[in-house]
């Protein structure tokens, strides 16, 4: 360096005063620029060691990066949102707000889901519709009599599985389906109104039912929104799990009255089993799986409540096939539309009971009547064909996408994660 700088200055020496470098700057820019050792020649001139000098700051230094070698460090994959169990009542679906994910994939599936299932209003009020307005032209007209060929009992006990969903689908943060069965009630009791009207169903009954109803609907909604003591929301799940279990043996035993004794003794014999394991559960003598099955008999009993109805239809199809052509195939296509939509949220949350009772009330009681009318030749080739193939392909759609959103390699593989938990 020391060498270096003598030649600087030496050659500096001969610059114009102006353009002459301090011996502080001079050691700076030979220091930072890395110039070589410096030859004084006798030809050089005295302005060509200043350009030499600006011209060589200018460069910058070149740096070397060695390249990078391959790591084998593996990046951690994003974990999927397990799927609820199986037979789980009051789990969140897996989008849930203390769950949430970044899968736009299950985001979008959540949303389409949601907005089926809202869709199944349509058909479900179309369904009820007819019978409310014959009705209500029949009270009109003052044909009171032709109300009595609707059964109150009948009614009611569709009336009461709607309300125990109502529940069901209230605990879990259901809003689609809690609008379902919302419409499901409210149709339902103005039918029971107008029966009442015509003097088909006693006075007493209605009276009781009303007020269930409107007690059930208040209940349902004040818990949906956080705003019910919790003492009294046990006190209602107790009562929907004690009528719902007191009332399935007896609707079952009463289809085939003809063929069985006509008794209320299966209704009061489950009725006693269903108080007994109620109190059990509440002062906390039975086991912690046992009671979790107490508090899923609700909207089990109502599932199958609703299904139920579709076996005495056929029963009632098979005792009398000229009865047949009184059903009405736009009826029961919009029964299997309405519950079609329903399938893909309920495989969407893995619900084993929603996805069960949708696809029961699909297959067996919208496209079995169906069935039942083509070979009874009621409805033609075309028509039960259109419903085949759309029922069939919609049921094809629902399975894909929900395997496609959740990352499964096989549709069997989300069916599995349904019927087995997770």
């Amino acid at each position: 360096m020391k060498a270096i700088l003598m030649r600087v200055q030496w050659h500096v020496s001969f610059l114009p005063t102006h353009h002459r470098l301090s011996p502080f700057h001079m050691t700076t820019v030979v220091a930072l620029a890395g110039a070589p050792p410096l030859q004084p020649s006798s030809t050089s001139k005295p302005g060509c060691l200043f350009l030499l000098l600006k011209n060589h700051h200018r460069r910058r230094p070149h740096f070397s990066i060695p390249p990078l070698k391959p790591c084998s460090i593996r990046l951690p994959t994003r974990p999927r949102p397990r799927p609820n169990p199986a037979l789980g009542s009051d789990v969140p679906n897996p989008l849930h707000p203390d769950h949430q994910h970044d899968d736009e994939g299950l985001k979008q599936w959540d949303s389409l889901t949601a907005k089926f299932a809202g869709a199944a209003n349509v058909p479900f009020l179309l369904l009820q519709l007819p019978q409310i307005v014959l009705n209500a032209r029949n009270l009109l007209a003052g044909n009171k009599a032709a109300l009595f060929a609707v059964p109150w009992l009948g009614m009611f006990t569709g009336l009461l599985g709607n309300l125990s969903l109502l529940s069901y689908f209230a605990k879990k943060g259901e809003r689609e389906a809690m609008v379902v069965q919302t419409l499901g009630v409210v149709s339902t009791y103005a039918v029971i109104a107008q029966l009442a009207m015509a003097g088909s169903m006693p006075v007493p009954q209605f009276t009781a039912t009303s007020a269930v109803v409107a007690c059930g609907l208040l209940i349902n909604f004040l818990n949906y929104f956080n705003l019910l003591n919790e003492n009294i929301w046990n006190f209602w799940e107790d009562f929907i799990t004690v009528a719902g279990l007191s009332a399935l043996p007896q609707v079952m035993w009463s289809t085939f009255v003809p063929y069985v004794p006509n008794s209320i003794l299966p209704g009061i014999m489950s009725f006693v089993i269903a108080v007994v394991m109620v109190v059990m559960a509440r002062i906390g003598k039975l086991a912690e799986n046992v009671n979790k099955f107490v508090g899923s008999i609700s909207g089990w009993t109502a599932t199958l409540l609703f299904m139920w109805m579709p076996v005495a239809q056929m029963w009632t199809n098979f005792l009398n096939p000229e009865n047949i052509r009184g059903l009405s195939s736009f009826s029961m296509l919009l029964a299997m539309t309405g519950n079609g939509l329903l399938i893909p949220r309920a495989l969407f949350v893995k619900d084993l009971m929603w996805f069960t009772g949708s696809c029961w009330a699909s297959f067996f009681y919208g496209w079995g009547n169906l069935i039942c009318m083509y070979l009874c030749a009621s409805i033609s080739k075309e028509f039960f064909l259109a419903a085949t193939v759309g029922l069939f392909l919609w049921t094809g759609f629902a399975l894909w996408s929900d395997s496609k959103a959740y990352g499964h390699g096989s549709l069997l593989t989300s069916l599995k994660g349904l019927f087995l938990g997770s």
